[in-house]
């Protein structure tokens, strides 16, 4: 039997909202994404699950809670997965930075890998500390099903690096939003990407709610 690592974004905050850039800023879900939050749980709470890893800002663990509560799982928080920093970028709407940080954000559209936004994290920066968490993962439970509750970016980064997709290339190869689920099956091939990105666990009402 294989391990199926589900990977769940947070739902819905004001930002995902306005598309203004929040990464280390730690956002509320707003009552939707609260909504989102429960429809998961209900959703996948008969899944014979091994355990929970949440990033601990207070979106995931918002978005953690219901599923917690609906399977008696605790969750475990791992800082390894928390969301890229923006630096002085956070909070700011994508043409304010445009404007002030030109070539800051050229860079960073150019190659993200190696360019973080003024006083915050490359995508490799992101990468070596997520992927422990992968490996920790993989290390203690061999098989069954394992949620992972973490952001848009870091999501896209485990992802790539797991899939060999170039990381100057994760916001142009993979899209992930608000409240979708991912699944990666790890066997003896190595890891197969399953699910990208769904959100059939969502009411269409939420589904079609503008945000990133």
């Amino acid at each position: 039997m294989a391990l199926n690592l589900y990977l769940l974004r947070h739902g819905e905050t004001n930002f995902s909202q306005s598309g203004n850039f929040c990464g280390e800023t730690d956002a509320q879900l707003t009552p939707e994404g609260n909504q989102m939050a429960h429809s998961f749980a209900d959703t996948y709470k008969n899944l014979c699950w091994e355990a929970v890893y949440v990033s601990p800002m207070k979106r995931t663990i918002a978005t953690a809670q219901p599923f917690c509560d609906a399977t008696g799982l605790n969750m475990q928080l791992r800082t390894g997965i928390r969301e890229g920093s923006y630096g002085e970028w956070e909070t700011k709407s994508k043409s304010f930075v445009q404007e002030n940080y030109t070539e800051n954000y050229i860079k960073w559209l150019t190659e993200s890998a190696w360019n973080a936004p003024q006083g915050g994290e490359t995508a490799v920066e992101i990468a070596n500390r997520s992927i422990p968490v992968i490996r920790e993962i993989k290390e203690k439970h061999h098989q069954g099903n394992v949620l992972l509750i973490s952001h848009k970016a870091t999501i896209r980064i485990i992802l790539c690096s797991l899939l060999g997709i170039d990381l100057g290339c994760y916001r142009y190869r993979i899209n992930i939003l608000v409240a979708s689920l991912s699944m990666v099956r790890f066997d003896v091939n190595g890891p197969m990407l399953e699910i990208l990105g769904d959100r059939n666990h969502i009411p269409e009402h939420l589904r079609l709610r503008p945000g990133t």
